[in-house]
């Protein structure tokens, strides 16, 4: 992959988990020979208890972007001895009640997203002050540190627009509509200030109501309808690129479709051409890392980042990465 275009290095961990098998002593043959025998078993690799950790996130329901998460997470677990808990809400408050209902289980490690930070600062404070760690992944890096979690994992939103301006650039878009489909999500706000900040045209942005895919067709549509010179449309999600081009056929337009984010229905509309390129922010790798730092840090008081955010993209996925790359969306990983 270190062939693809990217604007930042990549922190993975994979390795830290190998890591803690390497051992010449007697003591950690002995606990490696443990770990193989569980996993054989069926059970996780290593031999640490069986911590709980849980995820919270605000996702609506359907958003498939959370299944990639955690397919992460799980898989994580699955090698941790780790129960996962997940559960959403697109609701700030009731994401919050969500977090304070796994402090009320006395979870081992928490995992939320702070999409609408002012609704969760509370509960987050009150996970940290019963000494449950907490990690943030990926909405609110810039709150993450204030919140006293131990790290963040995600993308960079505001690196991730300017990345899509550049790409738009190269392009030689002119016109561009930025589509928001989540009122008050601090990170689609930052995407698309990202956008404007390097592309040299104009960029508009485009509330929609995300929950309701007809609404989001009948608003693009008429935006494209409305203004003939835009040539191009950027979406903050993968499930709405889809409809962005319906919108577009119904509009009669040629602005071409770009997104965030990546499944296998948008590497394979990418490999055919109906999409333009995607920006993709590895959530896999977002769960995945997320529950495999609370593991490291439970069992070894490992920390990663240094207090700075560990960055899982962006990374500008076009045609020509496409067709290797959707192998793995089909299995849900990218």
């Amino acid at each position: 992959m270190a062939r693809f275009r990217t604007w930042v290095s990549i922190a993975v961990a994979g390795a830290l988990g190998a890591s803690l098998a390497g051992c010449s002593s007697t003591g950690g043959k002995r606990a490696e020979d443990a770990r193989k025998a569980a996993s054989a078993q069926g059970g996780g690799a290593v031999s640490t208890p069986r911590w709980t950790v849980a995820m919270i996130t605000h996702s609506g329901d359907g958003d498939t972007f959370w299944d990639i998460v955690q397919n992460g997470a799980q898989q994580a677990a699955d090698k941790d001895n780790i129960k996962f808990l997940y559960s959403h809400d697109d609701e700030g408050q009731q994401q919050a009640q969500l977090v304070d209902a796994a402090v009320d289980k006395g979870v081992d490690g928490i995992v939320v997203t702070l999409a609408k930070p002012d609704a969760m600062k509370s509960a987050v404070a009150r996970a940290v002050k019963a000494g449950i760690p907490v990690i943030t992944v990926n909405s609110g890096s810039e709150k993450s540190k204030e919140f006293r979690a131990l790290t963040h994992v995600g993308q960079d939103e505001t690196i991730a627009g300017e990345a899509v301006g550049d790409e738009l650039n190269r392009r030689g878009r002119k016109k561009t509509v930025c589509v928001l489909h989540e009122q008050g999500n601090v990170g689609h706000e930052q995407r698309c200030a990202g956008v404007k900040k390097t592309f040299d045209g104009t960029v508009q942005n485009l509330y929609v109501e995300g929950t309701d895919m007809s609404a989001v067709q009948s608003s693009v549509g008429a935006k494209l309808q409305a203004d003939p010179s835009v040539d191009a449309v950027v979406t903050l999600g993968a499930p709405y690129a889809d409809t962005a081009v319906k919108a577009r056929e119904d509009a009669g337009s040629k602005a071409e479709i770009d997104t965030f984010d990546l499944n296998a229905k948008v590497a394979a509309s990418l490999k055919d051409g109906t999409l333009g390129f995607a920006v993709d922010q590895q959530p896999y790798l977002q769960g995945y890392e997320a529950v495999d730092l609370l593991w490291l840090y439970r069992y070894n008081a490992d920390t990663l980042g240094g207090g700075r955010p560990v960055l899982t993209g962006p990374q500008i996925i076009t045609r020509d990465q496409a067709a290797e790359l959707k192998s793995y969306a089909d299995r849900g990983t990218r």
